[in-house]
């Protein structure tokens, strides 16, 4: 079992009494010479690639979640812009609700002073007219007391005396008002 081992382990056949040290050595200045190359040629550059890969990953990872703070922090801006509108378009309804009712206030005011101001005048104008109705009803008044006065005379007045009566007459009438 012995030969066995010894040919398993060293790759060759070694005799039952001594150790190949020659072989041995060979086989270790071979392995690490494999090791350095190895170490040269494929260990330096996988390392390079997997330190690439790693810093790859990791600016993604890095810009992942400059984006995701980048996107909650626009989303919050855009929840306050739009609490901001909606206040606003709030203010803006309370505003013209509040204009409406002082125009509406505005309004009323100025339909009762025109109300008023139309009262006035008509009891202005039909002063104006009772008065004119009064001065020539004084007129006619005067002029048929004349006419009667002269029948009953039976004689003409002059033009001057008839004036004389009917102002006489206005006076007397506007006094007894």
């Amino acid at each position: 079992m012995q030969s066995l081992t010894g040919f398993l382990i060293l790759g060759a056949e070694a005799e039952a009494t001594g150790v190949a040290w020659g072989d041995m050595a060979t086989l270790l200045f071979t392995f690490i010479i494999l090791l350095v190359l190895l170490r040269i040629f494929a260990w330096g550059p996988l390392m390079n690639v997997m330190k690439e890969r790693q810093d790859h990953i990791s600016n993604e990872i890095d810009t992942a979640e400059k984006n995701r703070q980048d996107a909650e922090r626009m989303s919050s801006e855009a929840q306050e812009e739009l609490k901001k509108t909606r206040q606003e378009a709030h203010q803006i309804i309370e505003d013209a609700k509040q204009t409406a009712k002082e125009q509406e206030q505005d309004i009323i005011t100025a339909a009762r002073t025109e109300g008023e101001r139309i009262k006035e005048s008509a009891r202005q104008e039909i002063e104006t007219e009772k008065e004119k109705a009064i001065q020539a009803l004084q007129d006619q008044v005067a002029s048929l007391s004349v006419r009667i006065a002269s029948k009953v005379i039976e004689k003409e007045l002059s033009e001057q005396d008839q004036e004389k009566l009917i102002n006489e007459y206005v006076k007397e009438v506007g006094e007894g008002r």
